[in-house]
């Protein structure tokens, strides 16, 4: 069972003045967040002005540096279309990225297909991004090609998602189940969703996550002061 961090998604210091935005922020959290438990990590790699950025040069200087912290972990990226609108020039990075081992694509997004197809090519392992059981249809065509499927939930954009988040995520794993996907899957949430499908991930002994992009609140409603925190905290989760 992976415990991946995501150490700031597309998030700044507004969000949190610990938010780790450059290189050596992020290699800073990163390299507590492994000593702290987690097994992976889901990066949203930025430039040196701290934007987002799927440009192969810092895509793979960054996985470089990432591996030399702990070469067991996995280290996985988005490729989110908000990033690289041009679907023709996101493709085409993401074919030149080296050193990337999943990265997560939006079943959400126009395109998803053609992106899955170029990872297939160079070998970066595809991570399903399953937003809400609406997006099941396009999933099942799919779910061969998956190294993992990733339950996303959030109350809010773009599916704005009501009701008890163990419940819907119960309703995705049954159709996921009698679809025949097999491969392993990843449950978390945005927010407030955040730590109770952490608990129904390790209930279900699947993959799960913490960290600054989902959320800067521990368990008992606490901010976090670093990444770190979120990741003991899973731990202790987990052991109860």
């Amino acid at each position: 069972m992976m415990l991946q961090v995501t150490p700031n998604g597309p998030w700044g210091k507004d969000v949190h003045p610990g938010m780790p935005v450059s290189l050596g922020e992020v290699l800073a959290e990163l390299r507590e967040c492994f000593a702290a438990g987690a097994t992976g990590v889901h990066l949203h790699v930025r430039d040196a002005a701290g934007a987002e950025t799927l440009d192969p040069a810092v895509v793979n200087e960054t996985c470089r540096r990432v591996r030399e912290l702990d070469p067991t972990v996995e280290i996985g990226l988005t490729t989110g279309a908000w990033i690289v609108p041009d679907l023709r020039e996101r493709v085409a990075m993401i074919r030149e990225w080296e050193g990337v081992d999943c990265a997560t694509v939006n079943l959400s997004e126009d395109g998803f297909e053609r992106v899955m197809a170029a990872m297939t090519d160079v070998g970066i392992g595809i991570d399903v991004g399953l937003w809400a059981p609406a997006e099941l249809p396009r999933a099942r065509g799919i779910l061969p090609q998956a190294r993992r499927i990733s339950i996303e939930l959030d109350a809010g954009e773009p599916y704005f998602l009501t009701g008890e988040p163990a419940a819907i995520a119960q309703h995705i794993n049954d159709a996921l189940d009698a679809a025949g996907s097999t491969c392993p899957r990843l449950t978390h949430g945005m927010n407030e969703w955040t730590w109770p499908l952490v608990r129904d991930a390790f209930r279900r002994g699947h993959d799960t996550r913490v960290g600054f992009e989902d959320s800067v609140l521990l368990p008992d409603g606490s901010t976090a002061r670093s990444n770190a925190d979120l990741v003991r905290a899973a731990k202790e989760l987990k052991g109860q």
